[in-house]
């Protein structure tokens, strides 16, 4: 399968600058100031492909050279049995994961399956460094799976206590290693021996929330959502760890609106997070552009007590411009947040009504909600888009045999740059 390159240009989203990409660009080469950068794609109305393309149906929005095999776009269907239960008119469910009766084959069993085939289809074909990404989970087994299939040399840094998120149904092929802080760890430790790698020409630096391929990549589930529907949401829901995808959301709700054939609307975006590991939603709710200060072994103790350990980054885009703040407000959003306890009974009540498990970060987007619609942020008769990011892994380990992934390397984040370097160059 091929598809053609898109063409796009780069926005500076604090000084709204446009500039050409000229290769893995994260930031605007002429001001040093924080900002994120944004794809401005010369095609203004999307063209859907044929399913068979995967995630590249999008590919018009998306900002790649090339199509890599095995990838599975997002699923968007009318909910029953759980807009009924909530009395919800016209709930949409987003579904990303295993479950072939919808048409979803991500055998990641997560929407990171979109980030990744997006930032390794942005990659050059002939590129010789080493992609290095930082995860918590879901990130590394997307990127591990996606890479191992297509041969693209990859460093995964995850915390050594989140290793069982490693998962496959084949073994990864050697182009993957995967290196760890100890036990004890958390997100931030992997991010920091991540860093240190990115300081040698060895390795490209896969960029997280800066990278516009790992955005577009999830937009795609707002595209999903607004072809089967016919117009933009009302109002959009997703449990967030770093609050990328609910940044992609308000992206691609942009789009549709300049591609004028979705509506004129502005979803309003309602993401939410798991207590007691709540950063986003304690700055939000004070109305505070930055992050309130947090003690940093608190905030690693309160990463692991959540049971949805994917939302545990604690140096999220929040602040940045156009970054979540920015977002929330341009929607005039709001945020929820669940107990760990709230999270397992909505997974069970979700895969009881609609009929697959899910993933405990997709719970906390169920319970807020319940939540939301309780407290009037929602009405009955709005469209509403459940963003489900991950479904269908307990039913996929069921049907196939599995290997976990071990660690290649366990690297205190305290080693020096040199240290890591040297030690992780070695695996390859």
């Amino acid at each position: 399968m091929e598809i053609k390159p898109t063409s796009y240009r780069l926005e500076n989203c604090l000084t709204h600058r446009v500039f050409k990409d000229t290769g893995w660009l994260m930031a605007d080469p002429e001001d040093s100031r924080p900002s994120l950068v944004r794809a401005i794609y010369d095609k203004k109305q999307i063209e859907f492909k044929d399913p068979s393309y995967g995630i590249y149906r999008f590919s018009d929005w998306l900002p790649v050279s090339r199509a890599l095999k095995g990838s599975c776009a997002p699923v968007t269907y009318r909910s029953e049995a759980l807009a009924k239960k909530l009395g919800l008119k016209n709930l949409y469910i987003t579904y990303s994961g295993w479950w072939p009766e919808k048409g979803a084959t991500m055998r990641t069993c997560s929407f990171k399956e979109t980030e990744a085939y997006s930032v390794c289809g942005r990659l050059a074909e002939d590129n010789k460094r080493i992609l290095v990404v930082a995860s918590a989970g879901n990130t590394a087994r997307a990127f591990s799976q996606v890479c191992s299939d297509n041969n693209i040399p990859l460093v995964i840094a995850i915390p050594e206590d989140n290793l069982d998120a490693l998962w496959f149904k084949d073994r990864l092929n050697d182009c993957v290693k995967v290196i760890c802080p100890p036990k004890g760890s958390d997100y931030f430790d992997a991010i920091a021996l991540a860093a240190k790698l990115n300081a040698s020409p060895l390795f490209l630096e896969e960029g997280g929330a800066k990278n516009v391929a790992r955005r577009d990549g999830m937009s795609t589930t707002v595209l999903s959502a607004a072809e089967v529907i016919g117009r933009i949401p009302d109002a959009y829901f997703q449990a967030v760890g770093s609050g990328t995808g609910t940044i992609a959301a308000y992206e691609a709700n942009l789009r549709l609106l300049e591609d004028g054939r979705f509506g004129d609307n502005l979803m309003k975006l309602i993401p939410s997070q798991n207590v007691p590991f709540t950063p986003m939603y304690d700055a939000w709710k004070a109305l505070s552009r930055n992050l309130l200060p947090m003690d940093e072994n608190e905030g690693r103790i309160k990463a692991l007590q959540i049971k949805a350990s994917v939302l545990s980054n604690r140096k999220p885009p929040f602040a940045v411009p156009g970054g979540l703040f920015d977002a929330l407000m341009a929607t005039k959003g709001d945020f929820q947040k669940v107990t760990n306890g709230e999270l397992t009974d909505a997974c069970e009540m979700f895969e009881e009504l609609e009929g697959s498990d899910i993933h405990p970060a997709a719970g906390v987007a169920v319970v807020s909600l319940v939540k939301a619609l309780k407290e009037g942020q929602i009405t009955p008769d709005q469209t509403i888009m459940l963003n489900v990011t991950g479904g269908g892994e307990k039913r996929f380990k069921k049907e196939f045999n599995y290997v976990n992934a071990k660690a290649d390397l366990i690297l205190s984040p305290d080693c020096s740059s040199t240290e890591v370097i040297d030690k992780v160059t070695a695996l390859f």
